[in-house]
């Protein structure tokens, strides 16, 4: 089984969510990830999610997710030519001692600042699961003392014109 990045077109509406989630959960799959925000149309929102399962399942989960009405489109980007991030904020252990070792790892992973506190740095970065995942490793060492991802967004490379014509 591999991991598939579902995109849902849904009606931006409350409880879509809920029943978007509880339709892939009642079919005993595991979201690895899952992203909502609205879309360049206010009352559409777009689902990204992370379902490990095969085609078959994936097919099953896809035609189950058209019968919920608030439901617009659902498309299976997994084997598409995708442009994917996530998003990481880092709250990482930075006395001044360590701190200038933390802001070259910072420019290493062209990650940013966003906070300074006295005992402590807020670091923000954006890119595919292998940059996040290793430079988490990297702050490791220094101490993470909180972190959040917002796992997987993704869209398709191109213009729609670009995409009609495969």
């Amino acid at each position: 089984m591999s991991k598939h990045i579902i995109a849902v077109t849904v009606e931006n509406l409350p409880g879509v969510l809920t029943r978007v989630t509880t339709l892939i959960r009642r079919r005993g799959y595991n979201i690895d990830s899952l992203a909502v925000g609205a879309t360049e149309d206010p009352s559409v929102s777009r689902m990204t999610v992370v379902v490990e399962g095969d085609d078959i399942i994936i097919e099953q989960v896809t035609k189950q997710l058209y019968k919920l009405i608030d439901v617009i489109k659902v498309v299976d980007l997994t084997k598409e030519h995708l442009v994917e991030r996530e998003l990481v904020l880092i709250k990482v252990k930075a006395d001044h001692n360590v701190r200038p070792d933390i802001v070259q790892i910072v420019d290493i992973f062209r990650a940013r600042i966003v906070d300074i506190g006295r005992t402590s740095l807020i670091v923000e970065a954006t890119g595919d699961k292998r940059k996040i995942d290793a430079l988490e490793d990297a702050f490791r060492p220094f101490g993470i003392l909180e972190l959040v991802r917002t796992g997987k967004v993704a869209m398709v490379r191109g213009t729609g014109e670009d995409n009609r014509r495969k």
